[in-house]
């Protein structure tokens, strides 16, 4: 088997687990983020985009329900005992078979929590699970149970988060390198991934977030190239990836010479970022981190640039997001804790004047200050030529 981490630290994990149903009163969960399913079994496949569904049960049962094409996938890259294929076959549901597997089971009448809020169900496949088995069991949603878990690193965790972000630094360096005037951005983005990749790195969880111009307002990855010109800008989020573990970073270059405003930005940033930091230890929420944010940053009237979340946590990520949950947004009362991975991005983007500054990095929470994990300058990135 293809396992990433020791026997020691997947029972850790699942007797974390088991605790969590007990408090919740579970006698099973049925999984279909695909991260859970890693984080709990190793299990490393994009099937999720069809259905499937990992059963947990509180005495200590672990069946996958998946399609032929991940039976091989699951035995090679997972710890499952019991790996179940349902049948593609005319109008057949494979709720159906799912709902057939748990009476075999024996959970008929049982308490069973549902993870609804991934990437993994969808609204279909949602309704139809409440329809098979709201008279089968006593079903609730079970969202949040593993996403709290696993938001606290292990320390076998730390160490492929620390290479994600080792990735992520010389993805930086070597996308720098190409940016000059009359630059491809598809050379820039060409140099960042092969550096990843040419380190042992996976994809991302998204894709890398790549515009020039007044296209470095967009906060999202969109198609198409641009030619960098003599005076500019380019916007840059990416994330290096190891063993889907993920270690972001953001930042704008100007081309040329920076004009005020990008001073006047990029002060902003700087000193939001500064703020930040002194909230990201424990006993402090995700709410301060955000407050944080938005003071150092209103206080130079920056208040309609920025803005309404500055960050959220990293960790093993699937597509079509690398984004984990806490998130760092107003009045959000979840706590900061020991271990955490929390990228933090100050993010301006002027469109009166055309002008964006980004600044950000990912940190790994302690007890005390929280620890960088990019060795990466802090200073505004200026590429003259």
């Amino acid at each position: 088997m293809a396992l990433h981490f020791s026997d020691a630290e997947f029972k850790s994990r699942l007797e974390k687990l088991h605790a969590t149903m007990e408090a919740e009163k579970l006698d099973a969960m049925l999984l279909f983020a695909q991260e859970s399913m890693y984080w709990l079994t190793g299990y490393d496949t994009f099937g999720y985009c069809f259905f499937q569904c990992l059963v947990v049960t509180s005495d200590n049962r672990m069946v996958l329900l998946t399609r032929s094409a991940d039976e091989r996938q699951a035995k090679h890259t997972s710890n499952i005992p019991d790996i179940r294929i349902w049948i593609d076959r005319g109008s057949a549901s494979p709720v159906s078979q799912l709902k057939e597997m748990l009476f075999d089971m024996d959970l008929l009448g049982s308490r069973i929590g549902i993870e609804y809020d991934t990437h993994g169900m969808t609204g279909k496949i949602a309704l139809q699970i409440n329809e098979e088995l709201s008279t089968f069991a006593d079903i609730r949603d079970a969202s949040p149970l593993i996403p709290e878990l696993r938001s606290v690193k292990s320390q076998e965790e730390i160490v492929y988060v620390r290479k994600a972000a080792e990735l992520a630094d010389k993805a930086y360096l070597a996308g720098l390198d190409e940016i000059r005037p009359g630059a491809d951005e598809g050379r820039v983005l060409a140099a960042m991934q092969a550096t990843i990749f040419e380190g042992g790195g996976d994809y991302p969880g998204n894709e890398f977030i790549i515009g020039s111009g007044r296209d470095a307002l967009l906060c999202r990855y969109k198609a198409g190239r641009r030619v960098l010109e003599a005076q500019d800008q380019i916007t840059l989020e990416w994330a290096g990836s190891y063993r889907h573990y993920h270690a972001a970073l953001m930042r704008t270059v100007v081309i040329g010479t920076p004009s005020d405003r990008h001073q006047e930005m990029y002060l902003a940033a700087r000193e939001a970022l500064a703020a930040v930091e002194t909230q990201l230890v424990p006993g402090r929420t995700f709410g301060d981190v955000f407050d944080a944010h938005a003071e150092r940053i209103d206080s130079h009237g920056m208040m309609p640039h920025r803005l309404n979340a500055c960050g959220y946590s990293l960790g093993a990520r699937f597509t079509p997001s690398w984004m984990d949950t806490p998130m760092a947004y107003k009045s959000n009362p979840a706590e900061v804790k020991e271990n955490m991975v929390i990228f933090m991005h100050m993010i301006l983007m002027d469109s009166i004047s055309g002008t964006a500054m980004t600044l950000g990095q990912t940190y790994l929470t302690t007890q005390d200050a929280p620890e960088s994990l990019s060795t990466l300058p802090l200073d505004l990135p200026v590429k003259s030529g």
